[in-house]
């Protein structure tokens, strides 16, 4: 029973940045704008967090900075889209290699290193004395970062805005028929631009889990895809906060795995691979059977 408890705990650490990277193609790609740079934005709010807690030497001052960083590129990437008419999935390409190359300036510039940033204050993760011995729900009191217990409010938040309120009904409409909900006065682009700023600062957030909390220092482009795996996820979700959570946790099933794989003969990069064939595999297999939002990519004048 403490390996299980062990496996979940474990697979509930590793699906904190892929849940939280697919919440933000589940938020953005619901008002219609494709978001391809999720891996970028991670990337950005990983080193915001490292940069803020060095700076700083808080924590929680890094998370601050890493959501604010995510914002306010997340803005940049609605501005490109929805001012300037760029092409969404160039934009979002050209943000995943744009936060690839200013890190690593960034990272030479601050530490005046190549790779690996100082270590920083960081969270440490915590373990509830007789709830972590619960059997199976035991995991999510066991070795826990603050992260995920946030990582919940903010997909049951999501979910409670986009079915439950009067802004979400709009917003899940603008994904479908733009042009129709403009002309019952719906400011399409300023729901947008809302939703791309969100997106951005979870985005952040989830990046600043991987150096504040997994780590406690930025390495070279660390998210190592876990933003794409996020996409594959909110594809596999169906564009739903619920869906996501759930798809999040099957992706971090396949990467803890790989911890437990080594005890047999398996060849080491087989093992690393497993988490990237799992992800070709549902976009494979399910990617064609989703349906998505009907006005992705589609912008009002």
């Amino acid at each position: 029973m403490a390996d299980i408890n062990n496996f979940l705990a474990l697979m509930l650490q590793l699906s904190v940045p892929i849940v939280l990277g697919a919440l933000c193609g589940t938020i953005a790609e619901r008002g219609g704008i494709i978001l391809l740079g999720v891996e970028g934005l991670m990337l950005i709010g990983a080193f915001a967090g490292v940069a803020g807690s060095f700076f700083t030497g808080s924590a929680f001052a890094g998370a601050v900075l890493s959501v604010l960083a995510g914002a306010l590129v997340g803005w940049l990437y609605a501005l490109f889209c929805l001012k300037w008419k760029a092409q969404q999935s160039v934009v979002g390409v050209g943000i995943n290699l744009f936060a690839s190359g200013i890190t690593a300036v960034m990272l030479k510039a601050i530490w005046h290193t190549e790779g690996m940033s100082d270590s920083v204050d960081a969270f440490s993760g915590f373990t509830v004395p007789g709830l972590s011995k619960i059997p199976v729900i035991g995991a999510l009191f066991y070795e826990q970062s603050p992260y995920l217990y946030l990582m919940i409010l903010i997909v049951a938040a999501t979910w409670i805005l986009f079915y439950r309120t009067k802004y979400g009904l709009r917003y899940r409409a603008i994904g479908d028929q733009p042009y129709a909900v403009q002309t019952c006065g719906v400011p399409v682009n300023r729901y947008r631009y809302t939703a791309m700023m969100a997106a951005g600062a979870i985005a952040g957030l989830a990046g600043s889990y991987l150096s504040l909390a997994q780590n406690n220092l930025f390495v070279t482009d660390m998210v190592s895809g876990r933003g794409f795996m996020g996409l594959a996820a909110n594809i596999f979700g169906g564009w739903n906060p619920i869906g996501s959570l759930g798809a999040g946790m099957v992706f971090a099933v396949a990467q803890a795995a790989r911890f437990y794989l080594t005890d047999f003969e398996i060849p080491s990069q087989i093992v690393q691979m497993l988490p990237y064939v799992v992800t070709l595999l549902i976009l494979l297999f399910v990617g064609k059977r989703v349906k998505g939002p009907e006005a992705l990519g589609k912008l009002v004048d």
